[in-house]
């Protein structure tokens, strides 16, 4: 594993640990050549998922574009990038926990959506007026009644 501080070759593991979902294993390591440490993150490689976008165009599974819906649903809400982070695991688990290996986009904004719903209020509506392109005030105000209820 290559230091990300100096580029020298030769680190060492120095703890292994299951990381906090019991997906990945947590290493701890040291650089030979600079002594500073850092840590990596070892996950079981699956076979990709495919998301069937709403043109029927099909991509494979990108975790940076939900992480961005969700940054920007959350933008200047007291929400925290490990919250963020761990809303964006679970999203990730319950879609690779799946069979099908092709899922439509529609599925993951619903489950995203349902997250949020019980993270943040406001962030959930930020996201689905984007995700669920809201035409006119009265689709918006039925999915604010959602919330309020």
């Amino acid at each position: 594993m290559k230091c990300p501080f100096c580029g020298h070759e030769n680190t060492r593991v120095i703890d292994s640990r299951p990381a906090e979902d019991n997906n990945s294993i947590r290493r701890r390591r040291v650089c030979d050549e600079c002594d500073k440490r850092f840590t990596t993150y070892e996950k079981v490689e699956t076979i990709p998922l495919i998301i069937i976008k709403k043109d029927n165009n099909r991509e494979t599974y990108d975790r940076s574009k939900i992480e961005g819906g969700v940054l920007r649903a959350c933008h200047k809400r007291p929400v925290s990038a490990r919250q963020i982070s761990e809303l964006v695991d679970a999203v990730e688990t319950e879609i690779s926990g799946r069979e099908d290996r092709e899922i439509p986009s529609a599925v993951i904004g619903e489950i995203v959506m349902e997250k949020l719903k019980d993270l943040d209020a406001v962030a959930y509506v930020r996201f689905a007026s984007v995700y669920r392109e809201f035409k006119d005030v009265n689709t918006f105000m039925d999915e604010l009644k959602k919330v309020l209820q």
